[in-house]
């Protein structure tokens, strides 16, 4: 342990008045029969808190059993999360609209399967159509070279955040996926590591590069005999205070080395794998690898590194494109004469659709 815990005396959470709708009892046997499922923490964490939100909002217009609740409800909820707006005056976004309605569909599905409903009011609700958007930032490798060269390494803490570092770009996995490795999951002599329970419960074994095995094996070493106090869990990373790290403490600690860095962007732990997947297909990788690392389950959501891949285009377009700075008289006729069997066959098939024209 680096530095002792100020533990202040937290004050619980005074009681709010939704917290009396019986429409709790209800979410109590849902989130029950979610986790007998086998349905992940992360997952549990997010119905509860979306559907906290429903019966709250339920709650203000007498709504407490799930028979109450109609499809044109459901429909007055959407449009509320469609209007509603955030501190900052920002609308909520399609994905957090998406978020928040798909446990409420799952629970009224829930709700007709065990017989507290006689026909399911979610099922015929449409869900907002998520634009599919591309990555708003990727930064380059010289920027990931300077982002990760911003840690102390003359500290212990810096020593560990410059290993954190490297592991995320080195292997691209998610912030929750490195919060929660554990150190039997790390393979520094074979170069590789374990994600276990990853996004849908899949297990995988990614690839971890020489430079990230070395910071690692640094880390293991030097840093975190120093952090860990009483029993050891287990976790690979420890803060300073020698508790595992939380997803939020792990994105706050990245964001503050991507602001000293002088990045003016949107995002902390994900940034690195979005880095990797597109600097990896830049590089020549297949796309079927890049999604393995990743652990994508459709290759239509790797698929979108191809389009962030830019520099392999504009090579191509750099090469063939008329409209370049410099051309040779030699080169410009030798593309010409190369050309004309094109030329030719394009006359013909434009001679032939002439010809079917004038024939009908």
């Amino acid at each position: 342990m680096l530095r002792k815990k100020h533990r202040s005396g937290a004050k619980p959470r005074a009681p709010r008045a939704a917290d009396r709708n019986p429409l709790n009892l209800y979410l109590a046997g849902f989130l029950e029969w979610s986790a007998a499922r086998g349905l992940s923490d992360q997952t549990l964490e997010t119905r509860e808190n979306a559907l906290r939100r429903f019966i709250a909002w339920c709650d203000e217009r007498d709504l407490a059993h799930p028979k109450d609740v109609t499809l044109p409800i459901l429909e007055r909820y959407q449009r509320y999360l469609y209007h509603y707006r955030k501190p900052n005056g920002e609308p909520l976004t399609f994905g957090t609209q998406q978020t928040r309605l798909v446990p409420v569909k799952a629970f009224f599905q829930w709700a007709t399967r065990e017989r507290h409903l006689l026909y399911n009011p979610a099922s015929e609700l449409l869900l907002p159509r998520l634009p599919r958007r591309l990555p708003k930032y990727i930064l380059s490798v010289a920027d990931i070279e300077s982002l990760i060269s911003q840690p102390d390494i003359a500290t212990p803490s810096g020593l560990r955040d410059r290993a954190i570092l490297e592991t995320l770009y080195s292997t691209g996995i998610r912030r929750m996926e490195l919060v929660e490795l554990e150190l039997y999951d790390l393979d520094t002599r074979g170069g590789g590591l374990t994600v276990r329970g990853g996004k849908g419960g899949r297990d995988r074994v990614v690839p971890l590069g020489a430079r990230a095995c070395l910071w690692l094996d640094r880390y293991l070493e030097e840093v975190r005999p120093l952090l860990v106090t009483g029993q050891d869990a287990g976790r690979c990373f420890l803060t300073d205070f020698g508790e595992p790290f939380e997803k939020n403490r792990l994105g706050d600690l990245v964001k503050g080395y991507i602001e000293r860095a002088g990045f003016k962007v949107i995002g902390s732990c994900h940034l690195f794998r979005h880095a990797m997947a597109t600097h990896m297909l830049e590089n020549g990788a297949d796309i079927r690898y890049i999604q393995a690392i990743l652990g994508h389950h459709d290759l239509d959501t790797t698929a979108i590194y191809t389009q962030v891949s830019i520099h392999k285009l504009k090579e191509i377009h750099a090469a063939t494109h008329p409209a370049k700075l410099e051309r040779t008289v030699t080169q410009t006729r030798r593309e010409s004469s190369s050309a004309k069997p094109l030329f030719a066959a394009l006359d013909a098939e434009n001679a032939q659709g002439a010809g079917a024209g004038t024939g009908t």
